[in-house]
C-alpha cells in the first residue's frame, strides 16, 4: 500500500519517484530582493558593505552552537540574502590588439597608439578559437553539445590559434563581425592566403539585408557625454520649470511668514512722502527688493540692452525652449492584451530582454538607472537606454528624488533618443532596497506626494510627446497601504499615461503573497475618478506572484487590471510569455531549455562583443541568468498544477541528466554550462553568485 507524500506548506509537490530527500528538506531560501539589487549603482558603498560582512564573519566564527541557536531574526537575515560588493575583473588578451586596426587595418593614432598593431604576434599569442555550436543538435545526455570529431578527440588540431571549422554567430547572422581580428570565433570569417596570413571576409549582401534588423538603437555620442560631465548640456525646458518652482516656493514662504505686529496696535494712515531726499531712497530700496522676481516690461526697458552679435543671436535662438505639448497631445499607450517584462537590475539587460521578446514579451523596459548618474555622463548608465530593433515597445526607467535631477535627465533622454528611440519613460516609485530608499528615491516617494507631483509634471513637460509612466508599491510600511489615495491623483492631476502597482509594501519586499484584493481596490478607485471627470482611460498593470498562465489570467479577471507585469517569473522561466499568450502550461524539455541558453549566449555575444572581454562578460551574465533559472521545477515532475513562485522544492532529480544539471544550485555547474557555448573559462576568471545560498562551502562560489 502506497503512503501519500505529505508536503509541508511552501514546498513544491514533486512526485515521489523524483525525490532525493524527504519533502521537509528543501533547498535553501533565496532572497528575491537580490533581483532588484544591482552591482553597478552601489560602487560607493561596496567597501563599507564588505567591511561589515568581514566583521560579521568574525563574530560568526566566535559563536558557540548554543549561541548560534539564539540568533535574532535580524542576525539570521543578515547571514543570508545577496553577496554584496562583488567585483568583476576584465580578462584581456596577452597581446592587446588595437580594435580599430583589427577591424579595418587602419588607426588614426598610427605608431602613437597605445595598443598593438602587430597582427602576426597577436595571432600567435591569442588563445585558440572557440567553437560555437551554431545549428549543432543538442542532446539531453552527456556530452549535451557535440563537438567536431577533431576537437573532441584532440586529433588533427593545427598549431595555429585560428580554427577554420568554427562559425562566428554574429557573422552568420549579419554577414560581418565588428570585432574583426579580435573575434574569438575568428576562423568563421577569415580566409587563409598563400603566404600564411589571414584576411577578413564579409558577406556584403547579407550585411545590407540585415543591417536594420540587427543594429541597436539609442547610442549616445562621446560629445554628449563630455557636455554632461562638464555640466554644459543645455536643458532650457527644465531650467524654466525649476525656476518657476523656485519662485512659487519663495512666494509660499513669504505668505507663511508670521505677522509680528502687536495685536493692540492701531492702524496708521499712510502719509505721502514729499521730501526729495527720501523718495529716491524708497524707490531704490523697492527696486532692489523686486529685482530677483521682476517680470515687468518697464523694468526691462529702463536700461539699454547690450547689442548682440549675429552669432549670439543664433545661439539664443537654438537654446530657446520649444512649447511642450499638452497632455492631450502626447502619444497614448494602448497596452490592452500586451505582455509586459518589468525592469530588472543587472539581469534585465538587452540580451535577456531580447530573449523574452522571442518568447512573446510585447513591452520591455530597461534596467533602473539613476538620474544623477545620467547627468554626470556615466557611460555605463547611458548603456541602459540601448534598445534592440526587436523590442517593439521599449521604455527607460529612472530613479531619483528631486525635480532638479529627474527633469533634466528626462529632457536629455528625450533629446538624445527621441520618440523613435524610446516609447515611454517610467519613474521608479517601488524600489525597496535601502541604498535607494535612504536617498529619498524609489518607494520613498510614496510618502512624498507633493514632491512626486512636481516631479511628474516636470518630467512630462521635459519629455515632449513621449509618455510618462510610473511603477508603485502599495505603500511603505506593512499594514499602511496608501496607493489608493495616490493613484487617482497620478492620473487626474499629474498626467501619467500608465501605472503599474506591485501588490506589496516596501517593508514586505518579497515576503508574503501580493495583495491582489488591494490592487483591485486601487483599480476601481482610479476608474471611478476617470468616469466622474471624463478622463481618458489609462492602462493599469498589477504585479506580484504571477508564475503561470493560470495565475496571470485569474489575476487579470479578478482585479480588473489591463495586464500583469512579469519580473521574477521571467527570470526563472523566460518562456512564461508563451504560456500566457497560448493560455497553457508548457512542460518544456531540458533540450529546449538548453537551446534557450544557446540563444542567450548568441544574443550576449552580439551585444557585448565576440572578443575576449565580450565573451567573458556574456559568460558572467549567462551565469547570472542561470542563478535564477535553476529554480524552475519542471511541471512534469509536479503532483498538481499550477506551480507557485514561492514554493521551494525538496532535493530532486530530473527526468534525464541534462534536466538534473539544469536544476543544480552549484555555481560551478553554471560555469560548466556556459563552457558548452563560450569555451573554457580562463583561469583568472571567477564568478561570485548573487545569492549567498549558492556559494560553495564557505567560499564565494568561485567559478
Amino acid at each position: 500500500m502506497n503512503t501519500a507524500v505529505v508536503y509541508p506548506v511552501g514546498t513544491a509537490p514533486i512526485k515521489a519517484e523524483f525525490l532525493l530527500a524527504a519533502p521537509g528538506r528543501s533547498l535553501p531560501i533565496v532572497d528575491d530582493s537580490a533581483a532588484e539589487e544591482g552591482t553597478n549603482h552601489a560602487a560607493q558603498k561596496r567597501k563599507q558593505e564588505k567591511d561589515s560582512q568581514d566583521e560579521s564573519a568574525v563574530k560568526k566564527q566566535k559563536l558557540s552552537g548554543a549561541q548560534r541557536r539564539k540568533l535574532t531574526k535580524e542576525e539570521k537575515k543578515a547571514q543570508r540574502g545577496s553577496n554584496k560588493g562583488r567585483r568583476w575583473a576584465k580578462v584581456r588578451d596577452e597581446v592587446d590588439l588595437c580594435w580599430r586596426f583589427a577591424g579595418s587595418g587602419k588607426c588614426d593614432f598610427g605608431s602613437e597608439c597605445r595598443f598593438s598593431h602587430d597582427i602576426p604576434a597577436y595571432i600567435s599569442a591569442k588563445p585558440r578559437d572557440i567553437f560555437f555550436p551554431l545549428g549543432t543538435p543538442l542532446s539531453n545526455e552527456p556530452p549535451f553539445v557535440a563537438l567536431p570529431g577533431a576537437l573532441e578527440n584532440g586529433d588533427g588540431v593545427e598549431e595555429s590559434s585560428v580554427d577554420f571549422t568554427t562559425r562566428c554567430p554574429i557573422f552568420e547572422a549579419t554577414g560581418s563581425c565588428r570585432l574583426g581580428l579580435k573575434c574569438r570565433f575568428l576562423g568563421g570569417h577569415v580566409r587563409k592566403s598563400e603566404d600564411g596570413t589571414v584576411a577578413l571576409v564579409e558577406d556584403e549582401e547579407k550585411k545590407a539585408r540585415t543591417l536594420a534588423a540587427n543594429t541597436e538603437l539609442n547610442f549616445v555620442s562621446p560629445g554628449t557625454l563630455k557636455l554632461l560631465r562638464a555640466k554644459k548640456y543645455p536643458t532650457p525646458i527644465s531650467n524654466t520649470y525649476l525656476q518657476e518652482l523656485k519662485t512659487m516656493t519663495q512666494e509660499q514662504e513669504s505668505k507663511e511668514e508670521p505677522d509680528n505686529t502687536p495685536a493692540d496696535a492701531q492702524p496708521v494712515d499712510p502719509v505721502p512722502v514729499t521730501e526729495p531726499d527720501v523718495a529716491p531712497a524708497v524707490e531704490e530700496a523697492s527696486a532692489a527688493a523686486a529685482e530677483p522676481v521682476s517680470t515687468s516690461p518697464t523694468d526691462i526697458v529702463m536700461e539699454p540692452a547690450p547689442t548682440k552679435s549675429s552669432e549670439e543671436e543664433a545661439a539664443a535662438q537654438v537654446d530657446t525652449p520649444e512649447v511642450p505639448p499638452r497632455f492631450a497631445e502626447k502619444r497614448r499607450l494602448n497596452w490592452s492584451n500586451k505582455t509586459y517584462l518589468g525592469p530588472l537590475t543587472t539581469v534585465g539587460n538587452l540580451p535577456f530582454r531580447r530573449l523574452c521578446v522571442s518568447f512573446g514579451a510585447d513591452i520591455t523596459c530597461g534596467e533602473m538607472g539613476l538620474a544623477t548618474s545620467f547627468l554626470s555622463g556615466s557611460k555605463e548608465e547611458w548603456s541602459l537606454v540601448r534598445r534592440h530593433p526587436s523590442e517593439s515597445m521599449f521604455g527607460v526607467q529612472l530613479a531619483g528624488s528631486k525635480p532638479a535631477t529627474l527633469m533634466p535627465t528626462a529632457e536629455v533622454i528625450g533629446k538624445e533618443c527621441g520618440s523613435s528611440g524610446i516609447d515611454f519613460v517610467d519613474l521608479n516609485c517601488g524600489c525597496p532596497i535601502d541604498l535607494v530608499f535612504r536617498t529619498g528615491s524609489g518607494s520613498a516617494l510614496l510618502d512624498a506626494a507633493g514632491k512626486l507631483g512636481k516631479i511628474l509634471l516636470g518630467m512630462n513637460k521635459a519629455l515632449g510627446e513621449i509618455p510618462m509612466t510610473i511603477k508603485l508599491r502599495t505603500g511603505v510600511k506593512e499594514g499602511r497601504n496608501t496607493s489608493h489615495k495616490l493613484m487617482p491623483r497620478i492620473t487626474a492631476e499629474w498626467n501619467v499615461a500608465a501605472m503599474t502597482l506591485h501588490g506589496r509594501t516596501r517593508q514586505q519586499r518579497y515576503t508574503k503573497l501580493a495583495d491582489w484584493d488591494y490592487i483591485k481596490e486601487c483599480v476601481d478607485t482610479v476608474r471611478s475618478r476617470e468616469a466622474d471627470e471624463d478622463l481618458p482611460r489609462i492602462p493599469i498593470f498589477g504585479g506580484g506572484d504571477a508564475f503561470s498562465a493560470e495565475d496571470y489570467w485569474s489575476k487579470v479577471d479578478h482585479s480588473g487590471v489591463d495586464g500583469v507585469m512579469i519580473a521574477r517569473g521571467a527570470l526563472i522561466k523566460p518562456w512564461i510569455f508563451t504560456e500566457i499568450k497560448e493560455r497553457r502550461e508548457w512542460d518544456i524539455s531540458s533540450r529546449e531549455r538548453l537551446e534557450l541558453i544557446r540563444k542567450y549566449a548568441e544574443f550576449g555575444l552580439d551585444h557585448f562583443g565576440t572578443d575576449t572581454a565580450g565573451v567573458n562578460t556574456t559568460r558572467r551574465y549567462l551565469c547570472e541568468a542561470l542563478s535564477f533559472q535553476y529554480r524552475y521545477v519542471p511541471i512534469g515532475l509536479l503532483e498538481h498544477l499550477p506551480p507557485r513562485i514561492n514554493d521551494r522544492p525538496p532535493l530532486f532529480r530530473g527526468r534525464d541528466e541534462l534536466e538534473t544539471l539544469l536544476a543544480s544550485g552549484d555555481s560551478r555547474d553554471w560555469v560548466k554550462i556556459s563552457e558548452m557555448f563560450l569555451g573554457p573559462a580562463p583561469e583568472s576568471w571567477t564568478f561570485t553568485p548573487k545569492h549567498k545560498s549558492n556559494a560553495i562551502g564557505g567560499e564565494e562560489g568561485q567559478g
